[in-house]
């Protein structure tokens, strides 16, 4: 079964549904979208009893601004048990205010529990290039957000991927179709306990 998109994806009922808000890493980007690691995803969790249902509302582009814009109607329309927030990466590539990354990123947790849903959050790591300190805070964001709302963590989507030039496309920044599996290796061990 295919990851369904925000905009064909039913209303589905409170605890079946995962929300996944996120970016071009998990938006297919230039890769089959039967092969990305949201797709191979649903896959797994349609052979759950109960089976879940993936509404991946992600965006090429999405940054924690226009991500917090959209989670409201998103939040209303699929009433999601559980949300994964996966932003942050175009606001770190473009260079944007740690204070405002992780301000957006604490309302959108915030939204998240007020209506009701868990929160899983996947963090990332900017290329080298960006500096210690600014590379540091924003990865420090992410835990200390997980930490203080009590969220879960992934601390990093691509970990043992990233690196790995055989693993990455030409621009060094998305997956291979062929490292989604990994992709989705890296998150399963936080999504799991939080479906039970």
């Amino acid at each position: 079964m295919a990851v369904q998109s925000a905009v064909a994806a039913p209303k589905s009922a409170r605890g079946n549904t995962i929300l996944l808000l996120g970016d071009s890493l998990s938006a297919a980007h230039n890769i089959e979208l039967d092969r990305s690691w949201p797709s191979l995803l649903q896959a797994r969790l349609s052979k759950m009893r109960p089976s879940h249902t993936l509404v991946n509302a992600s965006v090429s582009g999405e940054t924690t601004s226009s991500g917090e814009s959209r989670l409201p109607a998103l939040l209303e329309k699929y009433r999601p048990s559980l949300v994964v927030l996966e932003l942050g990466a175009n606001d770190g590539l473009r260079g944007l205010p740690l204070p405002e990354i992780r301000a957006n990123l604490q309302s959108m947790i915030r939204e998240c529990r007020e209506g009701g849903a868990k929160v899983l959050l996947l963090g990332i790591e900017l290329p080298v290039n960006y500096g210690p300190q600014y590379r540091d805070g924003l990865r420090a964001i992410y835990a200390q957000l997980a930490n203080e709302n009590h969220a879960a963590l992934v601390p990093f989507l691509l970990r043992g991927i990233a690196l790995d030039p055989g693993a990455m496309q030409e621009d060094g920044l998305h997956p291979t179709a062929a490292a989604q599996p990994r992709v989705l290796d890296n998150v399963w061990p936080a999504l799991a306990p939080m479906l039970r």
